[in-house]
């Protein structure tokens, strides 16, 4: 299952991002968590020393090796110079699955133990300052959608990403891979915005939209989150000692986390698994086959000098419901 959190920045999504993660890993599941912001924080919420954090494998600075085990044989990609952030998987090429050992994992993907409970964890990697009005941070998180377009995953596997704050993400196809995104919104009219903008810009596209209500102190807060986003609004979480104490470096062990935010967290859980239902593998591929076509046409055959549409394989249909890809019917 693919988890998306998104919010303004100082919504408080990596924070949610990070008690989900350490939930999920609680109950036994495998989860690989994904840290693409361009405010690397991830690592630090689930108990990294920042030093320890900053020195984590950037997937944007693996691309080359990551495009070369992807490709694999598929003859319809000529190269790994030929692949985009968007090129789709077809026959021949390698798939990635959340709970095996494979050189991708191995390049950027580091064990995070929490509370004995273990999780892989892979970064964008920063903007950095040689980026500086020269690089698109998209360019790093291309890694993470190809990551996910190859992606072959099932129940109770989870993939947890932090996304970039505000609506940045929909540069790319990369909102469309998720099965549910949570927005994190505050009980302010600059907290709902980024709530507006992304209703309006998934509409089109299925995208499974919950928000959770952060920093909400009483009924006048909750008033407000069910004024502007009405049914959206799944759970609020409030003031939480046990975030305070790890924001401070010193997380106590997650069972003491409170019980009204445990009982959020398993309403978030619950609200996973039941999209698990609504999976369409052929529309899924049919959307990465969209934007990939929509990039190849705007830039992407012009900067590697190929047609990217023959990368396209039309009998191909992405396995997302925890199966094998499969040829589709003829």
């Amino acid at each position: 299952m693919r988890i998306a959190f998104v919010g303004k920045g100082g919504s408080g999504k990596t924070t949610l991002s990070a008690l989900l993660i350490r939930h999920l890993a609680a109950t036994g599941a495998p989860v690989v968590a994904i840290d693409a912001d361009i405010n690397q924080h991830l690592g630090a919420a689930l108990g990294l020393d920042e030093a320890v954090a900053a020195r984590l494998p950037a997937m944007g600075e693996h691309l080359p090796l990551i495009k070369e085990y992807l490709r694999g044989t598929n003859p319809r990609i000529a190269s790994a110079e030929t692949m985009i952030k968007t090129t789709p998987p077809g026959e021949g090429s390698a798939l990635l699955r959340v709970r095996e050992d494979n050189p991708v994992y191995d390049a950027c993907a580091r064990p995070v133990e929490l509370d004995g409970d273990p999780v892989r964890l892979m970064v964008t990697g920063p903007f950095t300052d040689a980026d500086l009005g020269v690089a698109c941070y998209h360019a790093k998180t291309g890694a993470v959608e190809l990551y996910l377009n190859h992606l072959v995953d099932g129940r109770d596997e989870y993939v947890v990403v932090d996304m970039t704050a505000g609506s940045d993400s929909f540069a790319s196809g990369l909102f469309t891979r998720f099965d549910i995104t949570f927005l994190v919104a505050e009980p302010t009219r600059k907290g709902v915005s980024v709530y507006r903008q992304y209703k309006e810009y998934a509409r089109d596209y299925g995208v499974t939209l919950k928000v959770v209500g952060n920093k909400v102190q009483g009924k006048d807060d909750l008033d407000f989150l069910r004024d502007e986003v009405g049914d959206d609004l799944l759970v609020t979480v409030g003031h939480s000692d046990w975030v305070r104490a790890m924001e401070k470096g010193r997380p106590p062990r997650f069972a003491l986390l409170e019980d009204a935010n445990r009982r959020a967290l398993r309403l978030l859980h619950t609200a996973v698994d039941v999209t698990y239902g609504l999976r369409d593998a052929e529309r899924y591929t049919r959307q990465m086959v969209h934007f990939h076509l929509k990039n190849a046409h705007a830039w992407g055959n012009e900067r590697t000098g190929a047609d990217l549409a023959a990368q396209v394989d039309p009998g191909f249909v992405l396995g997302g419901l925890g199966e094998e890809a499969a040829a589709a019917p003829a």
